[in-house]
C-alpha cells in the first residue's frame, strides 16, 4: 500500500514539474521573460545604452517625450509590462499618452486605458497630483497605467527641466509609496478571505450548506466583484513577470489559488480549485441545484466529449507553445465575470454554459475547460 502511494505521488509530482516547463516555456516564448527575469539578459545587456536613451526624447519643437519601459519594468499588468509614451508639450501641458506594444487582453486594455484622459491637457504638476483609481473590470491593466503614468512624469519632471529637481524626486518616493499602499483593496482582502475559506474549511469539514455557502461566495466576491479565478492569462502573467513587493496586495488572491490548484494534487486533492474554488464552475453548480432532472448522457457520448476535450486542449498547448495563436488563452470563459471589459460573445458562450448545466452538471469544466485540464494532466 505504501509503495503504492509512493508511486502515486511520484506521479503527481512529475505531472507538475510538466506544468511548470509547460507554462515556463510558453512564458519565455510569448514575453521573453520567467519570473521577472529577462531569458535574453545579455543581449539585453549590450542594448542598454541604446534603450536609455529612449527614455527621454527631446522633439525640435521643444517637445517631450517619455518612454516608461525602463522606469516601469516592475511594473506588471495582467499579461505583463504595459509601457507608455508620455508627450508633453513645450509648456510642460501633457498632450497625449500613448501605449507601447504589450500582452494585455485587448478587450480589457481598451477598457483600462480611458484613465488616461485623466491627465491629458494638465501640466506636469497637476497631473502628478491627480487622484486616478483603477478601472473595475479592468484593474491589473489600470493600476499599470497609472503607476507608469506617475513614474513617466516624475522622470520628466527630474530631467527635462519642468520643476525643481529635488522636489520631483520627492514626488516619485511619494507616488511609488502610494502605489505600494493601494495595492490592498477591500476587495483584495475579501477574495483573499474567500479564498482561503475554500482551501481550508474543505479539508477540516464535509458540510454540504457550507459548500453551497461557499460557492455562491465564490461566484460574488471571486467572479463578479475581483474577478479572481486561475487562467492561462494569470499563469502566463505570474510565470513571466513574476510577483513584484508592489503587486503583492493585487495577486495575493490569485497567487493562493494557482497555489491550491498546482499544490494540492501533491496531496491527493486533485482538482480541489475546480470543485471548492472556480467560479465560473461554481455558478454552474448552483445552476444545476434549479433542476433535479437531468440530460441522460451515454457513456458512449460521453467518452466522446472527454475525447474531445483532450484534442481541443493539445491544438491549444500546441497553438501557444509554437508562438502560433497566444490569443485564445486571454478569452476563456471565466473572463465573463469581467462583464465591463468581456467580449460579447465570452459573456454569451458563458451564459450558455451556464443554462445547459441546469440539466447538465459542469458541462464547460467536464468538457471544455482547457485549465482544468491542464492541472488533470
Amino acid at each position: 500500500m505504501q509503495k503504492q502511494k509512493n508511486k502515486t505521488f511520484v506521479l503527481r509530482l512529475m505531472s507538475l514539474f510538466v506544468i511548470v516547463l509547460v507554462i515556463s516555456a510558453a512564458a519565455i516564448l510569448r514575453d521573453g521573460k520567467l519570473l521577472g527575469h529577462d531569458m535574453g539578459e545579455a543581449l539585453a545587456t549590450s542594448a542598454a545604452v541604446a534603450v536609455d536613451n529612449d527614455t527621454l526624447e527631446v522633439l525640435p519643437n521643444g517637445a517631450i517625450v517619455v518612454n516608461t519601459r525602463l522606469l516601469a519594468k516592475d511594473v506588471q499588468g495582467y499579461g505583463g509590462p504595459v509601457a507608455l509614451r508620455i508627450h508633453i508639450d513645450k509648456g510642460g501641458v501633457v498632450d497625449n499618452i500613448e501605449a507601447e506594444p504589450n500582452a494585455e487582453t485587448p478587450d480589457f486594455f481598451n477598457h483600462a486605458k480611458t484613465v488616461m484622459a485623466r491627465w491629458q491637457g494638465k501640466t506636469v504638476d497637476e497631473a502628478m497630483a491627480e487622484q486616478v483609481d483603477a478601472v473595475t473590470g479592468a484593474t491589473f491593466s489600470s493600476r499599470a497605467i497609472i503607476e507608469n503614468v506617475h513614474r513617466g512624469l516624475a522622470y520628466a519632471k527630474q530631467h527635462a527641466a519642468l520643476g525643481n529637481a529635488s522636489g520631483a524626486a520627492d514626488s516619485a518616493d511619494v507616488q511609488a509609496d502610494a502605489y505600494l499602499a493601494n495595492g490592498w483593496t477591500i476587495g483584495g482582502v475579501a477574495a483573499l478571505i474567500v479564498v482561503l475559506l475554500g482551501a481550508v474549511v474543505p479539508l477540516l469539514f464535509n458540510n454540504r450548506r457550507w459548500h453551497n455557502v461557499q460557492l455562491v461566495l465564490n461566484v460574488v466576491v471571486l467572479g463578479l466583484w475581483t474577478g479572481t479565478f486561475v487562467s492561462y492569462t494569470l499563469l502566463m502573467r505570474l510565470f513571466a513577470g513574476g510577483v513584484s513587493i508592489a503587486s503583492l496586495g493585487v495577486l495575493a488572491a490569485p497567487l493562493l489559488t494557482v497555489v491550491v490548484a498546482m499544490f494540492y494534487p501533491l496531496a491527493g486533492k486533485s482538482g480541489h480549485y475546480c470543485a471548492h474554488l472556480c467560479p465560473f464552475g461554481s455558478a454552474q453548480e448552483l445552476a444545476g441545484k434549479l433542476s433535479r432532472r437531468k440530460l441522460h448522457i451515454t457513456s458512449r457520448l460521453n467518452k466522446r466529449l472527454s475525447i474531445f476535450r483532450n484534442v481541443l486542449w493539445g491544438v491549444l498547448m500546441a497553438l501557444m507553445l509554437t508562438g502560433t495563436w497566444t490569443a485564445w488563452m486571454d478569452y476563456e470563459l471565466f473572463t465573463a465575470f469581467l462583464y465591463t471589459s468581456a467580449s460579447a460573445w465570452v459573456i454569451a458562450f458563458a451564459l450558455l454554459f451556464i443554462v445547459l448545466s441546469v440539466w447538465v452538471p459542469r458541462p464547460y469544466c467536464r468538457y471544455i475547460c482547457p485549465t482544468g485540464c491542464l492541472f488533470r494532466s
